[in-house]
């Protein structure tokens, strides 16, 4: 089975752009802080820009930059441009018992989606970034000990 880390690439990416919101970074030296591959960033990087959240600019001296705020984008605003599909999938099981039980399921799957989706538009880049660079100091603070 399959898991898409799509969004968690898309936040991991947004909190670098929005560490420093006014330089233009590389698909590449993105993909080098993720340690993933520059393709995977880059098709991250369009989804985003169609989406209106990143500026991409061509050329020698060309790279990504966030649109907005990391104030005025939510984590459900990378979700949505990401989409990633449902979160949950019910089997296909023949017979009227599995076809009530997926029904039954389907409703609880929809119900978890409506609160993640509630959470995450109550999240902003901004919240994450602060936790990210927090996090960071305090782990730069142990290895100096």
């Amino acid at each position: 089975m399959a898991v898409n880390t799509r969004f968690a690439t898309g936040v991991h990416a947004m909190v670098l752009l929005a560490a420093e919101p006014n330089m233009l970074h590389t698909s590449e030296a993105i993909a080098a802080r993720l340690e993933t591959n520059p393709v995977v960033v880059r098709r991250v990087f369009s989804l985003l820009h169609h989406a209106g959240l990143v500026e991409s600019h061509k050329g020698p001296s060309g790279g990504s930059k966030l649109s907005h705020s990391p104030k005025q984008i939510t984590l459900a605003d990378i979700y949505k441009a990401l989409d990633t599909g449902d979160l949950f999938h019910t089997a296909e099981f023949a017979g009227e018992e599995a076809a009530q039980t997926a029904g039954a399921l389907q409703q609880v799957f929809k119900g978890i989606e409506r609160t993640l989706r509630d959470e995450l538009s109550r999240t902003t880049l901004a919240q994450i970034t602060k936790k990210a660079a927090k996090k960071a100091g305090k782990a730069a603070a142990k290895k100096t000990k």
